[in-house]
């Protein structure tokens, strides 16, 4: 038996539902009923990323962040194909730029969609501390 299994139907046209466990995922190609596979990306990878950077902080002894929050943003190429992603990290938690810099690479080490990407397309991440 697989780890993940999923089961993704589209009845017609270009919207798709995905059974992921207990939960139903919509994507659609042209953002009518959900967000199309580029954006689902997108987020899913800061989906991964904050709580891999919360570990990360741990890890190092960090252990009150408050909120996270990602803004993210990507680029397509003319294939329409992710070319770039950036991340601006906002962390309640006001820590120097040293501190951040090591928990951004424990976290991109520990983050499975970071290590899934091609390294070409891997976020740049931009941490701004004392955000809220």
């Amino acid at each position: 038996m697989s780890d993940i299994e999923t089961t993704t139907v589209s009845e017609e046209g270009y919207a798709c539902t995905s059974q992921v466990g207990d939960f139903d995922l919509q994507i659609d190609a042209t953002d009518e009923t959900g967000p199309n596979p580029n954006a689902a990306l997108v987020a899913t990878y800061a989906s991964c990323f904050i709580p891999a950077f919360r570990v990360g902080a741990q890890q190092r002894g960090e252990e009150d962040l408050g909120k996270l929050q990602i803004d993210a943003s990507a680029e397509l190429d003319e294939d329409d194909d992710l070319a770039s992603i950036d991340f601006d990290l906002h962390v309640e938690a006001d820590l120097d730029e040293d501190t951040f810099d090591e928990i951004v690479e424990r976290a991109e080490g520990i983050c499975h969609v970071h290590a899934a990407l091609r390294e070409e397309l891997e976020a740049d991440v931009s941490v701004h501390g004392g955000a809220f």
